[in-house]
């Protein structure tokens, strides 16, 4: 006859999960923390379970939740910023066939697009400075990837400058070629010797001819 096992001796039977270390903590988490798994899940989510780690849409849900009272007494435009027509400027940069035609639509694009990108670039710098964190801000730290980003929002305008700049030069002012060869002709690469080249002379020098 067959013994059937009681649910206590089941339960001495059974595997038991291996202690946890005796140096290990429980760390607290948020009460609104989710442990994703593989299933379903995208890559930020799956890095997070491997790690124990909210994911960016964990900080930002609690963040929003927790702002609730601060949006409501201080309303802010729901509305994005309005986005330019490019529609023009797209046109014309079809149509242009030389590097200046080309450099006048990038120079109109950068002179609409400056006012809107300084604006950017004072808020972030506000913004670092919340609280005087750029005091001594490590590097990584928010102070100091929000003046980063306030220099990458100006420093667009000056790569794209420089850019343009580059095509006139290559189009009025490109570089001397090279000689046959890949040399340089003969007088360009002797260097006269020490002592051989004469000095200009000084105004109003009693030996004016004198090398």
């Amino acid at each position: 006859m067959q013994q059937i096992a009681t649910p206590v001796q089941s339960a001495r039977n059974d595997p038991q999960p291996a202690p946890a270390p005796k140096d290990s903590c429980i760390i607290p988490r948020d009460p609104d923390f989710e442990l994703y798994d593989n299933v379903g899940r995208d890559a930020d989510q799956i890095q997070a379970a491997r790690y124990n780690l909210a994911t960016r849409g964990d900080l930002k849900r609690w963040a929003q939740r927790d702002a609730q009272p601060f949006r409501a007494a201080y309303p802010l435009p729901d509305q994005p910023w309005p986005a330019p027509d490019l529609t023009p400027y797209l046109d014309a940069l079809a149509a242009a066939r030389t590097p200046a035609e080309i450099d006048a639509v990038t120079d109109h694009v950068l002179d609409a697009a400056e006012p809107a990108l300084r604006a950017l670039s004072d808020y972030l710098v506000a913004a670092a400075r919340w609280k005087q964190e750029n005091r001594d801000a490590a590097k990584g730290s928010p102070s100091h990837l929000l003046m980063t980003a306030a220099s990458r929002a100006v420093s667009a305008l000056a790569l794209a400058d420089e850019a343009g700049l580059n095509r006139l030069r290559a189009a009025y002012d490109p570089a001397p070629a090279p000689a046959a060869g890949g040399t340089m002709a003969a007088d360009e690469t002797t260097t006269p010797e020490p002592g051989q080249v004469p000095l200009a002379p000084l105004p109003d020098h009693r030996n004016v001819h004198t090398p």
